[in-house]
């Protein structure tokens, strides 16, 4: 039994709630309290959201995201707007505003490109806008547009199925079959375990296939051409191609090699070759006539022709440095940025729909049409500000390497952090990551990601900081130039830096090597 004498009084301070239980009573303690705080909170508007997901975009995406956000939104469209109003008679220069002024120029003219028009963009004289439009519209009618080059090439799953075709099997084997070809990965490796397919095909298909009839079938893939397709790892990708050499060309150098991956391919791969002559009893010249029967072969036979997962990448640079007579000139491609703006019917039935009668449905219908001019209008302020973001930030990046843009000598690079940049250019460190990510800039000694120019700092034994880059090339041409059958360990090439005056750590070498990709010394080893 609840007592509500229990409950007065100030809620502030603890009460007491008591209650009942046969001959026992059980106080328990409660207290509640109304307390009110402030936060200071800071929270992203949509305008800023869609800002730093456009900065991610590099130029090669950036057209498809503006034919997505034209899809979207009928408000927003592309071309030269010609609907524009006299500077000094204030009258509309387009006579017949019910005529579709973009339709109209670009008549049946299936090529047509908005692009074209870009130069008379250049002709306005508006000073606050005169940093964007030099940053986006630096292209003529005289530039040659390349385009990603078109490939036929027959992929390597479709080259398979062909070489199935070919074969006398029955429906069922030829269905096994295809279902293996299709299972094979980039590499040409069925990492798929006998037993899972035959529960594949049995669920999938309704396929009854026994393990002996998969091997059966896939021995005949194993066979198929490029060499070395079908297998589940290295090791009997590597036996499938000696095997087929030695049945086409047999010899003991092949009977050798065969003996080298069979017996002693973990000693192989860890380059323990003192091992493998002391066990397989080889003299040193038939172990080096198997190992370069071996290394001739291909690890990867589904990557000597094409694959459905895989494609070509063409890198799009979004910037170009020109080195002009000892000036840098730096230009934004804007290839895949046309020019938008907000339509104009739009426009005009928003002024209509507002002077017309009061009623919910006509509330409703300016409301809609005012969201889509207000978001076509925020689309192309966040591609004015990614343009003007990224020719800054480009800017800054040019003028802080300006020694490398001028040479292409990676010993002229300069330690810089993102950090460096912004504090430059007045932005977050995080816009600067952004605008890193994923870009590209074309110069006269090659084409690079702008991550290239970011490294840190290491100071030298004359006190002048260099970056980490420099040593990392260092290191580089010391592994080239080495001696392949006594190659340099981490203790020699930080021997070899000391003498350059940079004192490091044997561990920093060894970071900066892995960084690289550069293996061990030991797995650099050749006969």
């Amino acid at each position: 039994m609840i007592h509500p004498e229990l409950f007065a009084g100030d809620f502030s301070t603890p009460l007491r709630c008591a209650r009942n239980d046969g001959n026992e009573r059980y106080y328990i303690m409660s207290s509640q309290r109304l307390t009110q705080t402030q936060k200071l909170l800071q929270k992203l508007s949509p305008q800023q959201i869609l800002i730093m997901k456009l900065l991610q975009i590099p130029t090669m995406e950036l057209g498809t995201r503006i034919k997505e956000e034209i899809m979207t939104n009928p408000a927003l469209e592309e071309g030269e707007n010609h609907d524009y109003e006299d500077d000094i008679t204030g009258e509309n220069i387009n006579e017949n505003d019910d005529v579709d002024t973009f339709e109209d120029e670009q008549g049946d003219d299936d090529h047509y490109d908005p692009l074209d028009d870009f130069d008379d963009y250049l002709k306005d004289d508006d000073e606050d806008d005169a940093a964007y439009k030099y940053a986006v519209n630096n292209s003529s009618p005289d530039d040659k547009h390349y385009e990603a080059p078109i490939t036929n090439e027959a992929s390597f799953q479709d080259s398979l199925m062909e070489q199935l075709s070919f074969r006398q099997l029955d429906e069922k084997k030829r269905k096994i079959g295809a279902y293996i070809i299709g299972n094979l990965d980039d590499s040409g490796y069925l990492s798929r375990p006998v037993s899972g397919i035959s529960d594949d095909l049995l669920f999938t298909q309704n396929l009854d296939a026994s393990e002996d009839e998969i091997r059966e079938v896939l021995e005949i893939i194993q066979d198929f051409d490029p060499a070395g397709v079908g297998a589940s790892d290295l090791q009997e990708c590597l036996l499938i191609q000696l095997r087929r050499r030695n049945r086409e060309n047999p010899s003991k150098d092949c009977d050798n090699a065969i003996l080298i991956i069979e017996k002693y391919f973990d000693e192989f791969t860890k380059k323990h070759y003192d091992k493998i002559l002391s066990r397989s009893g080889m003299s040193d010249d038939d172990f080096k006539k198997a190992l370069d029967i071996i290394l001739s072969l291909n690890p990867k036979p589904g990557g000597s022709t094409g694959s459905v997962a895989q494609s070509h990448d063409y890198i799009i640079p979004d910037f170009t440095v020109i080195n002009n007579g000892g000036e840098l000139e730096l230009q934004l491609n804007s290839r895949n940025t046309p020019e938008l703006h907000v339509s104009k019917d739009f426009q005009n039935m928003l002024k209509e729909y507002s002077n017309g009668k009061d009623t919910k449905e006509m509330r409703e219908a300016v409301s809609f049409i005012k969201n889509k001019i207000d978001s076509a209008n925020w689309f192309i302020d966040a591609i004015k500000q990614r343009q003007d973001t990224l020719y800054v930030t480009m800017k800054a990046i040019m003028d802080y390497q300006r020694d490398f843009f001028l040479t292409g000598d990676e010993g002229k690079l300069k330690p810089m952090i993102l950090k460096d940049i912004a504090d430059k250019v007045g932005l977050d460190v995080s816009t600067i990551s952004r605008v890193a990510n994923s870009k590209y800039v074309q110069t006269a000694y090659g084409t690079f990601p702008l991550k290239f120019f970011f490294s840190e700092g290491l100071m030298s034994d004359e006190g002048e900081e260099v970056s980490t880059r420099e040593i990392k090339k260092i290191v580089r041409e010391s592994v080239d130039n080495e001696d392949k059958s006594n190659p340099l360990n981490d203790d020699e090439l930080t021997a070899i830096l000391k003498e350059k005056g940079y004192t490091i750590a044997r561990r920093t070498i060894a970071k900066y090597r892995e960084q690289m990709g550069i293996p061990v010394a030991r797995l650099r080893k050749v006969l």
